[in-house]
């Protein structure tokens, strides 16, 4: 039988972290993949060539509601942290936790430095934890009381995960495979039963709202070639050997290191935990998830939701041991804390962001857009009047053609264009802009400078601070004009 659900300590505790990363929201700037959004999020669409269409939704939302500013734009990604601080406790209460276990659950996904980065930041992980978070809810749910009844929520959260992210399927193969290699499910499987056709009409109908809610993203992936599968090879391939050998250890580092000991402890109580026992899938879905990424060549932190819905389980024992004693589980969590913060949140002057981006590159990310946009602006005006009119402005990327989209209009500067990502099915110039054409790219990049006529470089990007990022040291290259029509030579600068 559940315990009582601790609401008010871990609404408490949700509302804190909300409040943080609402207060160190600005501290920074926009974040590269956050100008992408807000840019995508002016062309709506069922899809896009690296992600569905929820996040981009989200950023024209929440910058419509907040403003369009840093602190505007994060309100949501602080309020879906809270969602998760939330989803976290009530799947500790799901395997047996009390009052102190959720407490102590909610104040570990608060904590960590996974979920404060991308509370912090606007990403389709943001929206992907809080959702995959819920599935994992429904699905434990449906473990412990093999109630049919909760077939079709779960077949909605996985049809809305889907509108963020895929990710979810490799999590649910995860969770299949767990139950495979489980052996009182597998004899329970194979075991006959009375009316076993009416137990697959629950999966069958979760499996149909998935589907139904999903169609218009899958339709749109069909229609366009499956690009986020051509994304996905490219980043897989980026990867390399040195990120799979890398994989653990930056997880568990993303995770917090702090918070590991209270992740074994869960494992090890969902493997022998006879209580338990009906949760062991979880355990077994892990590292079965850690394979499947490895093998798709993911990133490490594409299992932490598991990872923490593990780490739910260890709170209540981890709780019993320190004898319900807060003297003992406050500081490891202070330490947690301070830990994951100055990692992942804007806590240190922007300059000592040099250090930190060692651990968290996303810092880095987040400094220089508007100096960025102003060395552009003046290597823009260079152009004499009379060619401007019909002169072009191309990027290498989606975060220089997001970040000269929001903040180039100030400087006079026109409609920005790139081959990057979705940026390529917006359109190329028109076929009249004949004139020259500014390029931004990359500082030993040269594979744009091969389409155009006479370009020399006229001015190099500088944020200030000596922070490595993308854009730091990138060219600024002005060329006579292209070697053919826009509409012709455009093709040939598609980039995924």
């Amino acid at each position: 039988m559940l315990r009582p659900f601790a609401l008010q300590p871990v609404a408490l505790v949700a509302a804190v972290l909300a409040a943080v990363l609402v207060a160190l929201s600005g501290r920074y700037g926009f974040h590269r993949d956050e100008l992408y959004f807000l840019l995508a999020g002016r062309h709506p669409a069922w899809g896009y060539v690296d992600e569905p269409p929820l996040t981009p939704l989200l950023a024209r939302a929440g910058s419509a509601v907040f403003g369009a500013s840093p602190t505007g734009l994060r309100v949501v990604p602080a309020l879906l942290s809270a969602c998760s601080v939330v989803l976290t406790a009530l799947l500790a209460r799901e395997l047996g936790a009390g009052r102190g276990g959720q407490i102590f659950a909610a104040g570990c996904c608060a904590c960590s430095g996974y979920v404060l980065a991308i509370g912090h930041l606007l990403s389709t992980s943001t929206l992907d934890l809080t959702a995959e978070l819920g599935v994992l809810l429904l699905t434990l749910r449906l473990l412990r009381t093999r109630d049919g009844r909760w077939w079709p929520a779960l077949g909605v959260a996985v049809g809305v995960t889907l509108l963020n992210k895929q990710l979810v399927l490799s999590l649910l193969l995860a969770l299949l495979l767990g139950l495979l290699l489980d052996r009182p499910w597998r004899e329970l499987a194979r075991r006959p039963r009375p009316g076993s056709a009416r137990l697959l009409l629950g999966p069958l109908l979760a499996l149909f709202l998935a589907l139904l809610i999903t169609a218009p993203t899958l339709w749109w992936q069909a229609t366009h070639g499956w690009p986020e599968l051509k994304v996905a090879r490219v980043l897989s391939h980026i990867s390399g050997v040195s990120g799979r050998l890398l994989f653990l250890p930056l997880q568990l580092l993303q995770f917090s290191p702090v918070l590991v000991p209270v992740a074994i402890v869960g494992l090890r109580g969902l493997l022998r935990d006879d209580e338990l026992r009906w949760a062991r899938p979880l355990a077994l879905a892990y590292p079965v998830l850690c394979v499947l990424v490895l093998i798709g060549g993911g990133k490490p932190y594409y299992p932490l939701p598991l990872l923490l819905a593990v780490t739910a389980a260890g709170c209540e024992p981890v709780v019993r041991r320190a004898r319900r004693s807060w003297r003992t589980l406050t500081p490891l969590l202070l330490l947690a804390a301070a830990t994951s913060a100055l990692a992942a949140l804007p806590v240190l002057p922007v300059p000592a962001v040099a250090v930190t981006n060692a651990v968290d590159i996303d810092q880095g990310e987040q400094v220089g857009w508007p100096r960025f946009t102003r060395t552009i602006a003046t290597a823009w005006t260079a152009i004499p009047a009379a060619q401007r009119t019909h002169a072009v402005l191309l990027t290498s990327n989606y975060g220089e053609a997001g970040a000269l989209a929001r903040y180039g209009p100030a400087y006079g500067l026109p409609t920005v264009y790139s081959g990057h990502m979705s940026l390529y099915d917006w359109g190329p110039p028109p076929d009249s802009h004949d004139g020259p054409v500014l390029l931004v790219e990359q500082a030993n990049g040269h594979q744009l400078e091969q389409h155009f006529t006479n370009c020399r470089t006229v001015g190099r990007i500088d944020n200030g601070h000596g922070i490595s990022n993308e854009e730091q040291h990138a060219k600024v290259v002005l060329c006579d004009g292209a070697h053919q029509r826009w509409s012709a030579l455009w093709p040939s600068l598609r980039q995924y």
